[in-house]
């Protein structure tokens, strides 16, 4: 397991990284003066990488994806989003965003919750961008495309909402908590699924999550926050083998970087 800071991360804007950010900070204004949500992030994710956020609550990690997605403007410092400012990638539907709730339209049928972004968009889908079809077979809904969210499960939900987010062709996917309130053996079940997700589409994903495990099975790099103010602690690269499978976690490597994980999060 190797392990780096993220402060080593190039400083230039690299046309090979989906998200640069340099000295980025994020400030709130509160009843009680000012609060600062990120101090000074630097970063860079390459395109067609996966990249888990852990960190303590209130450490700024639901801040920094808002960040990337243009839904916050930071106070100070740089960020490039696919090559170019935030805003851009948005106005283009390069960025996809799943929440911790599907959030799907209950009047909707499966297909039709899917197929919303391109009837918002006008249609229209990022080239190589996978039919609505496609996606739902691929995240494991084929034969319930006419179904209406009551009649899913909790994970049902959440496959629904990432073949929505997915529908556009986006170029980097945004993965807030998207399994935080589902139990165990369903969020293990969609961690295995999501990662062939990503090996099938090469979308640059960043999830964020509070589970040790989630975020070391799922991320080829590991970031770790730490709170007040939410600053970079360690960049921790995973040297385990893909594909990845469930079983892994009850092996020594896996073992030794979950313990890492867990003693850099207990000094934060």
């Amino acid at each position: 397991m190797a392990v780096a800071l993220a402060r080593e991360a190039p400083s230039s804007l690299g046309a090979a990284d989906a998200v640069v950010c340099e000295r980025v900070t994020v400030r709130f204004t509160t009843e009680r003066g000012t609060v600062t949500a990120l101090e000074n992030i630097d970063l860079a994710i390459p395109r067609g990488s996966f990249l888990t956020l852990l960190g303590p609550s209130g450490c700024g990690k639901s801040t920094l994806l808002r960040v990337m997605a243009d839904l916050i403007e930071p106070a100070s410092g740089k960020i490039s989003v696919l090559g170019d400012v935030p805003e851009t990638a948005r106005r283009n539907r390069e960025i996809g965003f799943v929440f911790q709730d599907a959030a799907l339209l209950p009047w909707r049928s499966v297909m039709q919750n899917v197929t919303l972004p391109l009837e918002v968009g006008g249609g229209r889908a990022l080239p190589g961008a996978r039919s609505p079809q496609e996606l739902i077979s691929l995240v494991g809904l084929a034969g319930w495309e006419d179904a209406y969210p009551h009649e899913l499960s909790g994970g049902m939900r959440q496959r629904v909402a990432i073949a929505r987010a997915l529908v556009s062709g986006p170029r980097l996917l945004l993965m807030d908590e998207p399994f935080g309130a589902l139990d165990e053996i369903t969020r293990d079940r969609l961690n295995e699924e999501l990662l062939q997700v990503w090996e099938s589409t090469g979308t640059t994903i960043v999830f964020v999550t509070h589970s040790i495990y989630e975020a070391a099975f799922l991320g080829q790099k590991v970031l770790l926050l730490a709170a007040r103010p939410g600053r970079v602690r360690e960049l921790v690269t995973v040297t385990l083998p893909t594909p990845r499978r469930l079983a892994m976690r009850e092996t020594p490597e896996f073992v030794t970087l979950a313990g890492h994980l867990r003693r850099v999060l207990e000094s934060c």
